[in-house]
């Protein structure tokens, strides 16, 4: 049997080249691996790939690259599962170690989602950002265009990078404060006041990010919010010790003059916090999520890729929209 660290690689190469319109080669392979944490260089990329050549997963089109073949798309829906239910906490756990950004020298590096639409629609989408952007973290984003060496974008694409909130967790980490993302749901707003949670998923019981489960499902409203002040908006919490509210408070207030905000909600000793639940001794932090800015061009019918908690990026070459 195969290492399962070794299984794991497969099945994201796997998922990269699903995820193309095109046959994928060793190098863009390598490219996306390690926007998605994993450090494997072309070489490494070329055994793997052998590896699913010889399984049948996967065919190679000369020198342009590989795509993923019927057995292949069936042995993606099936692998891993229960392995996969650790993997989504364990990379968002080392991305939340991996953050760096200093609140008061206002430098370092954030954790970001990347999202993708057609060249075509990138003005439109553009728009739409900017008038979300006080449901999402940040005002700031990268753009990148198909031959980006920072980040993989499919041709005929635009990838745009948006402040992902579990960029507070790798922040309250490194201030000294335990931090545990709990759950990532859907948050009703009434006369825009966070209300409740009306669907939560936790980071532990997974193999997807809940986030983009409810990217997927379409269960936002945020045009809604826009236009009357209430509607649905994605949102996550996290949970830290009571004795540390007095300084995560302060942690975030210094984020707000760097243009990261987003919080909604922290509870102190209720044990609830907008309808989740917070552990005894704990207190939670709910925070919008970065992606909603890109749940309301969806919301307006444009086709948009988005992977929640993607990568790290320094947020001094982010740029206001």
């Amino acid at each position: 049997m195969t290492d399962p660290q070794i299984e794991r690689k497969l099945i994201e190469i796997m998922r990269i080249i699903n995820e193309s319109d095109r046959p994928v080669g060793a190098r863009i392979i390598a490219d996306e691996l390690r926007n998605r944490g994993y450090n494997l260089g072309e070489r490494a990329v070329r055994y793997h790939l052998r590896i699913l050549d010889e399984r049948g997963f996967t065919e190679k089109h000369g020198y342009t690259g590989r795509s993923i073949t019927l057995k292949g798309k069936d042995e993606l829906e099936e692998a891993l599962i229960g392995d996969r239910l650790d993997f989504v906490i364990t990379r968002i756990e080392d991305l939340i170690y991996r953050t760096d950004y200093d609140p008061v020298k206002k430098q370092g590096n954030v954790i970001v989602n990347v999202s993708y639409v057609d060249k075509d629609d990138f003005e439109k989408t553009a728009g739409l950002m900017r008038g979300a952007v006080d449901y999402s973290i940040s005002p700031r984003v990268g753009v990148f265009e198909e031959d980006s060496e920072d980040i993989f974008v499919p041709a005929g694409k635009v990838g745009i990078a948006t402040v992902c909130s579990i960029t507070f967790d790798g922040i309250l980490l490194r201030h000294g404060i335990p931090v545990k993302p709990n759950f990532g749901g859907i948050l009703s707003v009434e006369n825009n006041e966070p209300v409740v949670f009306k669907d939560l998923i936790s980071y532990r019981g997974t193999s997807i990010d809940p986030i983009k489960i409810f990217l997927m499902r379409q269960s936002t409203s945020v045009t809604g919010l826009l236009q009357s002040g209430s509607g649905t908006i994605l949102a996550n919490m996290r949970s830290i010790p009571q004795s540390a509210v007095g300084d995560a408070s302060l942690l975030f207030q210094q984020l707000h003059e760097s243009d990261i905000g987003g919080l909604l909600a922290m509870d102190n000793e209720s044990g609830n916090v907008l309808g989740a639940p917070v552990d005894v001794g704990l207190s939670g932090i709910v925070v919008s999520a970065g992606v909603n800015a890109l749940a309301v061009v969806e919301e307006y019918g444009i086709d948009v890729t988005t992977r929640p908690v993607s990568t790290i990026m320094d947020y001094g070459t982010m740029k206001t929209l």
